[in-house]
């Protein structure tokens, strides 16, 4: 059996990632930049040659709208995805609307740090990472992992924390390291996996926005 292939993606610039705000469930739309670096990411994709079997994304808009686009760019707008909650963001709690530099002045800039760069401290009223990884971790194994390892291409478009979740379960990271992975709007990570689910490559693919 051939070896399977993951594209993680997170979506492109959103509206509040441009307004510097905590976004979280809040479902909002990707801006031009954005929907350029979704462009961008389908172009340097359909460059390698990928094609995907299958794809999953979170129900959030911004995550659908950027898949919409690869798909498009590699000539494979027609294929069905799964949408599912588990891979949706962190929710980010009391902090969502929340300017972070705003946030900053008005928790300090440790707690806030804290807040978004711990593994299990959770803003107020939010999740930590450990927490979103208790829901994205168990769909990728039972859902995802098995199309990997059936040798077939994936494509996953979800967020930043969800996505980290992942690549922190994939790559093996402690929680010291996971808070330094910080993953690019829009950049394509690209792993090769055996029929037992063992990692045997891993890189970025640049993409020109």
């Amino acid at each position: 059996m051939s070896d399977g292939t993951l594209v993680l993606v997170r979506h492109g610039q959103s509206e509040w990632n441009a307004k510097n705000l905590f976004t979280g469930w809040k479902d909002v739309p990707l801006t031009e930049k954005g929907r350029a670096e979704a462009h961008a990411a389908g172009r340097a994709l359909k460059a390698e040659g990928i094609q995907f079997d299958i794809a999953f994304s979170s129900v959030l808009e911004r995550a659908n709208e950027t898949l919409d686009i690869i798909l498009d760019e590699i000539g494979q707008g027609d294929l069905p995805y799964s949408k599912d909650a588990r891979l949706n963001e962190r929710d980010y709690g009391d902090l969502v609307g929340k300017n972070k530099d705003e946030a900053r002045q008005e928790f300090g800039v440790e707690q806030v740090h804290i807040w978004r760069r711990s593994y299990d401290i959770p803003p107020p009223g939010g999740e930590s990472l450990k927490m979103t990884a208790e829901r994205t971790i168990p769909y990728f194994e039972e859902t995802i992992l098995p199309e990997i390892k059936a040798g077939k291409t994936v494509m996953v478009c979800a967020h930043g924390n969800s996505n980290r979740s992942i690549v922190r379960d994939l790559d093996g990271l402690d929680n010291e390291a996971i808070t330094r992975l910080e993953l690019a709007t829009g950049v394509p990570v690209i792993y090769t996996m055996t029929a037992d689910g063992t990692v045997t490559s891993k890189r970025e693919l640049p993409i020109d926005a």
